[in-house]
């Protein structure tokens, strides 16, 4: 009998106890956002602002360019077991188009074109550029507004204010996912915003030699970097790294280094690096190097810093040598 009296006390007891502040069971931990990103810049800001949130898998590893990246079944599982996916564009990714579209709906999709914040620049077609397709900051409303009725530059994330509204983007989808780690996404971000507010002032320092300096690229993938700093390019080989550029073409290239005095012409990982010594030959242009898409860099937190470092020592070293 006495401990058919004891039951109904417990009952009560746990009651009470549940009703009290700070003594009611915690709720269970959300499991790690699941978190495919396609390339290393973007894969690095990601890493910066969930850290402890998520554990981001980058698809486009080791010296793969999204423009040709074939997807692997391996990859398309990912991209279907996800909580999020971050690409830049279909344009910049085509291998993402499809499996996109073929997406479950518990798979958020979030494409950095079209995220607040975004400057986007149109996608430059001919073989020289003219003075009004290129410059300082000045030009980026005109362009923001052309970009869009035309095709847009993809290489979006060479601009660290457009870096520091991805880390924005990813901070709002991050907290939406997982709102109970809000406040840690929230002082992720900010050191991000940070951290790119000081590489931005640095690679102003480190770019102005470069100012003026007029040079020819592979294919057009530093407009974002030109437009910022006030670089001055005049053409670049090809539009489609894809496609091997008319013979017109190299032409007017060729003509354009001779009567600007190009100091560089700049070829890319990756990509034929004949075509750049045959455009060269007779004229007095150096060649260089560039890696905007941080082919031949390692996969980690680091890679959007030392992707654009690199990029600005690649320039400054062709265009504007130390004595």
């Amino acid at each position: 009998m006495r401990f058919r009296s004891i039951a109904p006390a417990l009952v009560l007891c746990a009651i009470v106890v549940s009703a009290v502040p700070g003594l009611a069971q915690t709720p269970l931990k959300q499991a790690p956002l699941k978190m495919v990103v396609t390339i290393k810049p973007v894969h690095a800001l990601a890493l910066q602002v969930l850290d402890g949130v998520a554990a981001p898998v980058l698809i486009v590893d080791g010296s793969a360019s999204p423009h040709t990246y074939a997807l692997k079944p391996s990859d398309a599982k990912l991209f279907n077991d996800a909580d999020l996916v971050v690409r830049v564009s279909e344009s910049l990714e085509p291998f993402t188009t499809r499996v996109v579209r073929s997406l479950p709906k518990s798979v958020q999709v979030v494409t950095l074109e079209k995220a607040a914040g975004v400057a986007l620049l149109p996608r430059r077609q001919s073989a020289t550029f003219e003075k009004h397709e290129h410059g300082g900051k000045g030009h980026k409303g005109h362009a923001h507004a052309a970009a869009a009725k035309t095709a847009v530059d993809g290489h979006l994330w060479l601009d660290p204010a457009n870096a520091k509204a991805i880390v924005a983007e990813l901070a709002r989808v991050g907290a939406v996912l997982r709102p109970a780690e809000t406040e840690k996404i929230k002082a992720n971000a900010a050191k991000a915003t940070a951290r790119l507010e000081a590489l931005e002032a640095e690679l102003a320092k480190i770019l102005a030699p470069a100012k003026d300096k007029p040079y020819v690229i592979f294919h057009d993938s530093l407009q974002y970097l030109e437009v910022r700093y006030g670089l001055t390019p005049v053409g670049s080989l090809v539009v489609d790294p894809e496609t091997p550029p008319s013979a017109k073409r190299l032409t007017d290239v060729r003509a354009t280094i001779k009567g600007l005095s190009a100091a560089c012409v700049f070829s890319e990982p990756g990509f034929e690096s004949k075509i750049v010594q045959s455009v060269i030959e007779g004229t007095s242009a150096k060649t260089g190097s560039v890696d905007p898409e941080g082919l031949l860099l390692p996969a980690g937190i680091d890679a959007y810093d030392s992707l654009m470092r690199r990029l600005a020592a690649g320039l400054v070293a062709c265009l504007a040598p130390a004595s």
